[in-house]
């Protein structure tokens, strides 16, 4: 069991990793934004990581580990956010190979202007809950961001991440217990709402829209795709 975090990453990362060459999708043509988003947002999110693991917000069950270390991590959740967001953006990827002239609907930056007010709201509520708080404001804020730019890929983005919410959750059941005697995660329920889908935490569901957002927005932006959508909003 020792190997359990360590497989999931290989599962993960096996298929997208397999298709990558695949001559009609070419997801390896890609890599060049991709690997500097993912390198990007990885440090984001192992700092908070650190700090979380450190102050026992969450820690991780040595049971389901290789045993090797870095900065009190496991080197299982280094790789987690690289085999996730590289799975994840590769549905995002799909999508609009699958679907080439997906409209932008108009009504997807309101909704999400509002969504990220009511999850800056929400932390402010719940500021004494560490995980709740920091998820909520850091999703809140950028999504705001985001709807104020109101970039053309936002309405795939949406649609992308309701289709990885499904592997996301999957992955993340397995790691908070749902299938084995203890989590290979666990959390301390009283720095977030206590709320869970099974055994996963509400939190991480919105943790999963920051960790993919913030990958898609600088993939995004490194593929050139801000500029057109800076100049349409200021014409």
């Amino acid at each position: 069991m020792g190997w359990l975090y360590l497989s999931i990453n290989i599962l993960t990362l096996s298929f997208p990793l397999a298709r990558s060459f695949e001559s009609r999708l070419q997801y390896y043509k890609q890599w060049k934004a991709l690997f500097p988003a993912i390198i990007l947002t990885a440090t984001f999110f192992i700092i908070w990581d650190v700090i979380f693991t450190k102050n026992e917000v969450w820690g991780f069950n040595d049971d389901y580990l290789v045993g090797i270390k870095l900065f009190h991590l496991p080197i299982e959740e280094w790789l987690f956010f690289i085999t996730v967001p590289f799975a994840s953006v590769f549905i995002y990827e799909c999508l609009g190979y699958f679907f080439p002239k997906m409209a932008h609907n108009k009504l997807t930056s309101p909704a999400m202007m509002i969504g990220g007010l009511f999850l800056v709201l929400m932390s402010i509520l719940f500021k004494e809950q560490d995980y709740t708080f920091w998820a909520f404001l850091f999703s809140g804020v950028l999504s705001m961001t985001l709807a104020y730019i109101n970039p053309p890929w936002l309405t795939k983005f949406f649609i992308a991440y309701a289709i990885h919410l499904l592997p996301f959750l999957l992955v993340n059941g397995v790691l908070t217990g749902a299938f084995t005697p203890a989590p290979v995660v666990w959390y301390d329920n009283t720095e977030n709402l206590g709320l869970r889908i099974i055994t996963i935490p509400i939190e991480d569901i919105i943790y999963a829209l920051l960790l993919l957002l913030m990958n898609i927005s600088l993939f995004e932006l490194f593929r050139g795709n801000f500029k057109q959508t800076i100049k349409t909003v200021s014409s």
